[in-house]
C-alpha cells in the first residue's frame, strides 16, 4: 500500500498535519512517500493507492496550484481510475476552475466544476459541522475564508448541523469515485474513525484504526454533545 502526502511542508494548518500522522499510525506497513513543493509528485509516474493534502495559508495555494498543474490530466485520470483522494481544508479549493478575491481571481487546476469566493480582510468562518455520508456521521469543525459554488452534482455529505459549501447550499464538499474533498478539519481523520475505516479500505486497508477503542469513545462522545447542544457558530460573518 502506497500513500503519497502531498506538500507536508505547506499543509500545516488548521491541525491536518494530524491526518498524515494519523495515517502513519494507522497503516504502519503502508510505504508513505511525502512529496515536496520542488519534487516532482510520485503519482506522475508510479502507483499509489491514496493520496492526501490537507489545509495550507492561501499563499501556498498558488504554489501549490503551480506545482500540480503540469499534471492535471494525471490527477483526472487517476480519480478516474478510483485511486483514493482526501483533500482537507481549503486544499479543496485547488481543485476547482478558480479561486475568486475581491476583483482578483486565481486559476486553479479545473478538475471539477466549482469556484471558490474569497475575502480574508473582510470575512471569516468558524463553526463546528455535523454531517451524513451514506451511513456514516462525520463530525468536526471549519475554519476558513471562503465558500465555493459548485456546479458538481457528486456532494460529499448532507448537512446536519453547520453550513454547507455555501451558506445558502445543504450539502458538503465533493465526493466523486474514490475522491473526497471537504473544508471540515480539526482534523478529520482521528475525530472519525468510521469515516477514516471506510476510506483507508477503498485503499485496501483492513485493519483497527490507531487507538480505535479511544477513538470511537470520543467520537460517540462529541457526536453525542453535537446532538444535545446543537452545531453553534463560534463565529460566523457573511458578505
Amino acid at each position: 500500500m502506497k500513500i503519497e502526502l502531498l506538500f507536508p511542508e505547506l499543509s500545516t494548518v488548521y491541525g491536518d498535519a494530524g491526518n498524515a500522522l494519523y495515517l502513519k499510525k494507522t497503516c504502519k506497513d503502508a510505504q508513505f512517500i511525502e512529496t515536496h513543493l520542488q519534487d516532482k509528485p510520485h503519482f506522475v509516474s508510479g502507483n499509489v493507492d491514496m493520496i492526501y493534502i490537507g489545509s495550507m495559508t492561501e499563499k501556498s495555494q498558488i504554489f501549490a496550484i503551480n506545482a500540480l498543474k503540469p499534471y492535471v490530466s494525471r490527477i483526472k485520470e487517476l480519480i478516474e481510475n478510483g485511486v483514493v483522494f482526501l483533500c482537507t481544508g481549503n486544499s479543496m479549493e485547488l481543485f476547482g476552475e478558480y479561486i475568486a478575491e475581491d476583483d482578483k481571481k486565481v486559476e486553479a487546476l479545473g478538475v471539477f466544476p466549482f469556484n471558490s469566493k474569497r475575502s480574508s480582510e473582510y470575512f471569516r468562518h468558524n463553526s463546528m459541522f455535523l454531517g451524513d455520508f451514506e451511513d456514516i456521521e462525520v463530525v468536526g469543525c471549519r475554519s476558513q475564508f471562503a465558500y465555493i459554488y459548485s456546479k458538481c452534482d457528486t456532494p460529499f455529505m448532507k448537512v446536519k448541523g453547520g453550513i454547507g459549501n455555501n451558506p445558502d447550499d445543504k450539502f458538503e464538499g465533493i465526493h466523486y469515485k474514490n475522491f473526497f474533498a471537504t473544508y471540515v478539519l480539526g482534523p478529520l481523520l482521528p475525530l472519525n474513525p468510521k469515516f477514516t475505516k471506510h476510506i483507508l479500505s477503498l485503499a485496501g486497508f483492513s485493519g483497527e484504526v490507531a487507538f480505535e477503542k479511544e477513538a470511537m469513545d470520543a467520537y460517540n462522545l462529541r457526536l453525542e454533545k453535537l446532538k444535545e447542544e446543537g452545531v453553534n457558530f463560534i463565529l460566523g460573518e457573511h458578505w
